[in-house]
């Protein structure tokens, strides 16, 4: 069963800053793409960032381009979202999934519980 468990959330004023952990675990588990969504209410879910295993290829919505940065620790099974420069639009519920297939939206089928992030102005 893979399990993936989003931390680091909360509450900071805007220009701050934030850094999200996912710890991912499953005894067969081996994503070959992982990435963090978000969802504002009633906004559309959005894909920010996306980190392919192959070479760490990564690739980020326009929306948060230049101020987030997604990496990953192999060894430690973790995923990171660095946030800087955060502005009230990024306050949304931040959560982190993983593909085994590509990195296409759809290839998706695990994610974690989610972690909320807000930034006040």
């Amino acid at each position: 069963q893979v399990q993936l468990v989003e931390s680091g959330g909360g509450s900071v004023q805007s220009g701050g800053s934030l850094r999200l952990s996912c710890s991912t675990s499953g005894d067969t588990y081996r994503p070959n793409c992982m990435a963090w969504f978000r969802q504002a209410p009633g906004k559309e879910r959005e894909r920010i960032a996306y980190i392919a295993s192959f070479r760490g290829v990564t690739d980020y919505a326009d929306s948060v381009k230049g101020r987030f940065t997604i990496s990953r620790d192999n060894a430690q099974n973790m995923m990171f979202l660095q946030m800087n420069s955060l502005k009230p639009e990024d306050t949304a519920a931040y959560s982190c999934e993983a593909s085994t297939a590509g990195c296409h939206r759809s290839d998706f089928s695990y994610w974690g519980q989610g972690t909320q992030v807000t930034v006040s102005s």
